[in-house]
């Protein structure tokens, strides 16, 4: 009884990591598209070569935007420091030197947020993939060990 009540716990567990295993897996390749989408509306096209922004390519991977975001860093940090722009003073949306640092500062943002996005959609997605070979793996060990005890009953009541 003991051993007939874990083999149906296995497959009740194998089924709902398959359940939860599907989900990772659709919200990570929803979410990875929809970070891919976002990014091709913004049009970025910095460290791409003229052919490939004459072939229609822009920025929208994660190794793409790791390598926009370090080539805005280094002219951000061409420019000086925050507090060199700023002379000791404050933040001035007049200024177009101090206008300019900030726009740098949110891109460089943006593409680096997107790095850790990206990323983020990858774990999701072998997390799902992990959960649904786990779940396979429940769900057969589970029905071998009902079949096993079912042919291990039959045989009993043939002897």
């Amino acid at each position: 009884m003991v051993r007939k009540v874990l083999a149906i716990a296995l497959i009740i567990l194998g089924v709902a990591n398959l359940a939860l295993g599907a989900t990772f897996t659709g919200l990570g390749v929803a979410k990875r598209a929809y970070v891919q989408e976002a990014m091709d509306k913004e049009r970025i096209t910095l460290t791409l070569s003229e052919e490939q922004i004459a072939a229609g390519e822009l920025v929208d991977t994660a190794a793409e935007a790791q390598a926009a975001g370090d080539l805005v860093r280094e002219h951000r940090h061409e420019m000086g420091t925050y507090d060199e722009i700023l002379g000791g003073g404050r933040f001035n949306p007049e200024n177009p030197q101090h206008l300019v640092y900030g726009q740098a500062l949110n891109l460089e943002n943006y593409l680096y947020l997107a790095v850790a996005s990206f990323g983020l959609t990858l774990v999701a997605i072998g997390a799902g993939v992990s959960m649904l070979v786990t779940g396979v793996g429940f769900v057969i060990v589970g029905a071998w060990a009902l079949a096993r005890r079912r042919n291990t009953a039959a045989e009993g009541l043939i002897a």
